[in-house]
C-alpha cells in the first residue's frame, strides 16, 4: 500500500496541480438495488465551490477498496467529482485474486444485473452530487479499470445517456454485440498491445462491434504493455505488469477526450 501512494503521488502534477491545499474527501454513499446493499464513495475536493463534470468510476475486480479510493482522489483533483462505484456488493469484498476472479465470473455471466448496478450506481452518484450542488449535471462521463472496463461499456450497450466513457485495460468482450445500437456516448479504450488477458482478437472484436453501430470511438494501443498497467501493484510477468510511463500517457489522453466532451 506504501507503495501504491508513493507512486501515484508522482503523478500528481499532471492531474491536480495545486493539490498540496486541496481538502480531498471521499464519504461513503449507503445503497440498495432489489436485497442487496451497496457501498459507494463520492471523492471530491470540497475547497471547491464551482460546479463539476461529474465522472462514475469503476474500480477493477478488488471493487471499492483504499487503492481505488487514493487513484479517485488523484484523478479527481480540482477539476472533477468522483463516484467509485461498488459492483458486487457489500457483502463481498475480495481479499486476494482468487476471491476477485470468483466474485467477477459471476457478473461476466449475468450482464443484466452487471448493467442494472452500473446504472443505479449512477443515479445514486447523481442524486448525492447534486443534493450537495456540487456537479455540473449536463456533464457525465464514466470511466472504468480492468473488469471496470466492461462495467462502463456494458452501462452505454444498455443505452445511458453520458458523455463518453473510458476502458483502461478493460475486459471488452459482451455476449451482446448489437447492443453497441444503443451506445449514445464517445468511446475511448486504452490498452496493451501484448496484454494476454483481453487479447488483440478481443480489440479487433470491439472495432468491429463499434463500427457496425457508428459509435464515435478511439481505441489505443500501448506497445509493449500488459494487462493493469496503471495498477503500481501488477507484477505478474508477461501477464499483469505496472508502467508509469504509459500510465501518465494513458491519463494524459483521458484528459484531452474530457476536454473535448465537455
Amino acid at each position: 500500500m506504501r507503495r501504491f501512494l508513493a507512486v501515484l503521488g508522482t503523478l500528481c502534477f499532471c492531474f491536480a496541480a495545486g493539490s498540496a491545499s486541496a481538502a480531498m474527501v471521499a464519504d461513503k454513499i449507503s445503497y440498495s438495488l432489489g436485497s442487496t446493499n451497496f457501498e459507494g464513495y463520492l471523492v471530491y475536493d470540497d475547497s471547491v465551490s464551482a460546479k463539476r463534470p461529474a465522472i462514475l468510476m469503476a474500480p477493477n475486480f478488488m471493487g471499492p477498496t483504499q487503492n481505488a479510493i487514493t487513484k479517485a482522489k488523484l484523478l479527481a483533483g480540482k477539476k472533477y467529482v468522483y463516484f467509485i462505484l461498488d459492483i458486487y456488493g457489500v457483502n463481498i469484498r475480495p481479499k486476494a485474486y482468487k476471491e476477485a476472479v470468483a466474485a467477477m465470473g459471476v457478473l461476466v455471466k449475468d450482464v443484466p444485473t452487471q448493467r442494472a448496478r452500473a446504472n443505479k450506481a449512477l443515479d445514486v452518484f447523481l442524486a448525492e452530487a447534486g443534493k450537495r450542488n456540487l456537479i455540473d449535471a449536463d456533464k457525465i462521463a464514466a470511466i472504468g479499470f480492468c473488469f471496470g472496463g466492461a462495467n462502463v461499456l456494458e452501462l452505454v450497450r444498455a443505452g445511458r445517456n453520458v458523455r463518453g466513457i473510458v476502458s483502461f485495460h478493460g475486459t471488452l468482450k459482451t455476449p451482446n454485440p448489437a447492443d453497441a445500437k444503443n451506445i449514445k456516448a464517445k468511446v475511448l479504450v486504452l490498452h496493451g498491445a501484448v496484454d494476454p488477458v483481453v487479447p488483440k482478437a478481443d480489440r479487433d472484436a470491439l472495432e468491429s462491434e463499434l463500427t457496425a453501430a457508428g459509435v464515435d470511438y478511439q481505441i489505443v494501443a500501448f506497445s509493449d504493455t500488459y494487462h493493469s498497467f496503471t495498477n503500481p501493484e501488477a507484477k505478474a510477468a508477461k501477464q499483469s505488469i505496472y508502467d508509469a510511463k504509459v500510465t501518465r500517457r494513458a491519463y494524459a489522453m483521458m484528459e484531452d477526450f474530457f476536454a473535448e466532451i465537455f
